[in-house]
């Protein structure tokens, strides 16, 4: 979920952090109806991202059969991506292993393709071989100060297309303005987009506005 460094150092730092001691808090939160996997007291993902998430897995789906995910979240297109027919191989990357476990409470039989790794993607990126994945879905728990570091984007973003075969996809969350991810755009020269109509919650705190349109966007490799 995008929480949209100042410097590279506080990035770096930020994301060393993450893969050490200073695991946040990790909660599975089922309240008056809604549900909310908290990290770190920030809501990072809820249930009624459905099918704003089904669809952005149903986009993917149509560009191959290997795909990859970074972020497991709720597992709401993780499960989705497994469970399409074309679907030949789903590998998640999650940096918290809490995040798995509760997942795996809820869903102790996982489809077959569907496979559940732990690491950080700022380091995995670069030992991913080229062209080697269709599609790749983008949502990982971020800080701020990471999705504003121009030079960290800059570094990752040429990786990203290199593990993709020619015709791939890249897709990250969902946006909520009509506005193409800065991160992204340079490095691709196709870009589709679909928009669809959400309702959130009362409570949710990530989104601009709790009801209205949000753009998937699908950046693929020429």
């Amino acid at each position: 979920m995008e929480k949209e460094s100042t410097t590279e150092s506080t990035t770096e730092n930020l994301i060393e952090s993450a893969t050490e001691d200073a695991t946040p808090d990790i909660q599975l939160i089922e309240s008056g109806g809604e549900v909310t996997l908290s990290i770190g007291g920030e809501q990072a993902m809820q249930a009624w991202e459905r099918d704003l998430m089904w669809a952005s897995a149903d986009l993917l789906c149509e560009y191959g059969q290997d795909f990859y995910e970074v972020g497991l979240g709720l597992g709401l297109s993780a499960l989705r991506v497994a469970g399409n027919p074309a679907t030949r191989s789903h590998t998640v990357l999650e940096l918290y292993s809490e995040v798995e476990e509760l997942f795996r409470e809820k869903h102790p039989e996982l489809p077959p393709a569907l496979r559940i790794e732990r690491g950080d993607f700022f380091r995995r990126i670069y030992d991913l071989p080229s062209e080697s994945i269709d599609g790749m879905l983008f949502d990982p728990a971020l800080d701020m100060e990471v999705w504003k570091d121009e030079d960290l984007w800059a570094r990752v973003v040429p990786e990203i297309v290199r593990v993709l075969r020619p015709g791939g996809v890249f897709i990250p969350f969902f946006s909520t303005r009509p506005e193409l991810r800065w991160q992204y755009v340079d490095y691709f020269r196709t870009i589709r987009v679909e928009r669809h109509a959400y309702q959130a919650y009362d409570t949710t705190e990530y989104t601009y506005g709790t009801s209205g349109n949000a753009y998937i966007q699908c950046f693929q490799k020429d």
